[in-house]
């Protein structure tokens, strides 16, 4: 029977919640990354934080155990950068709020970096940072009234770290939204020029999406006609899952990486509901019980999403069993 893997060339994969939480690689991750490669399959890391340069990113993600190139990553610096190209001059003056990640790929593209509205830039372009502050918020929003374009590297709201889950740029970029009025394009999951970006540079055609994310890896590589895989090791939780809208549900659930290389069950439709090996869930006018099995298991989440998902019935208007998403 075939892998889970064997349908693809190529993984992208993101990188928070998928192969490292702050400092520390995720369990099962790295050896998993590295088996696919030695067996031929293309692995591109993409990622919506613009902060760091790629080859400190590879740098990092080497650290780990993995092998890895710069050009392995495909960043939502570049691909902002690459629309900004297409909308202002060459040399023109952009104001950046962001990190090394994003002056650098500004930089490279021969722009004129400038830190203030009073230098009228022709653009601001916004990226997350830890250490953006009010006085660079202030700017870019003086900026952009002042006529300036306004492109930004993602909306990610939050972002996971060791602590726990913290602010993410979609969080900075709606401080300047509430004073400018106006909200800027974004390159980043889940739009599509991340997905281009990452399909020219690496050169692939049937890559599989891996996130943690619904709502910026999945529904990206929904919005991109790619088949999508999201794992539990990051923001997205069980209850995320089961009341996913139609543009947020993926391909496939996976507690971890190494059951890429395992079969995907197959979902078997019965009288009143879905079997999926020794678990059977059931709709039972408008309630969602687990008949058989453990609903706290992997196998009893993938039924009852399959079921929710198809049913045709809102998941406001169901009464889901606690025990499959506590």
């Amino acid at each position: 029977m075939a892998r889970l893997v064997d349908g693809y060339d190529s993984l992208l994969l993101d990188l928070d919640g998928v192969v490292y939480v702050g400092a520390k690689a995720i369990d099962h991750a790295v050896e998993s990354i590295n088996s696919a490669q030695s067996q031929g399959f293309k692995v591109g890391y993409i990622t919506n934080n613009a902060s760091r340069k790629p080859d400190t990113i590879a740098s990092q993600l080497a650290g780990f155990g993995l092998n890895i190139e710069p050009d392995e990553v495909v960043g939502s610096a570049r691909a902002a950068v690459k629309m900004l190209a297409e909308r202002i001059p060459a040399g023109a003056k952009v104001l950046v709020v962001g990190g090394e990640g994003l002056t650098s790929e500004v930089e490279a593209f021969g722009f004129e970096l400038v830190s203030a509205a009073a230098d009228k830039p022709a653009a601001v372009i916004q990226g997350f940072s830890p250490d953006v502050g009010w006085k660079h918020l202030a700017e870019a929003a003086f900026a952009i009234q002042g006529g300036a374009i306004w492109l930004a590297t993602n909306q990610d709201w939050t972002i996971p770290r060791e602590g726990g889950i913290a602010p993410g740029n979609g969080t900075l970029v709606s401080a300047v939204h509430t004073a400018v009025g106006i909200l800027p394009d974004f390159a980043g999951k889940p739009f599509r020029p991340i997905f281009e970006s990452a399909v020219s540079q690496l050169n692939i055609s049937r890559p599989l999406m891996i996130g943690d994310r619904l709502d910026t890896d999945i529904r990206g590589g929904v919005g991109f006609g790619i088949d999508t895989a999201c794992v539990l090791t990051g923001i997205a939780s069980r209850k995320d899952l089961i009341g996913a809208r139609e543009e947020d549900r993926p391909t496939f659930i996976l507690e971890d990486l190494r059951q890429l290389f395992e079969p995907y069950p197959v979902v078997k439709v019965t009288k009143r509901g879905v079997k999926l090996g020794k678990t059977e869930v059931e709709l039972i006018g408008n309630k969602v019980l687990v008949t058989e099995g453990d609903p706290r298991s992997l196998e009893a989440l993938r039924a009852a999403c399959s079921l929710i998902w198809s049913c045709g019935t809102p998941i406001y208007g169901l009464d889901v069993e606690a025990a499959l998403y506590e």
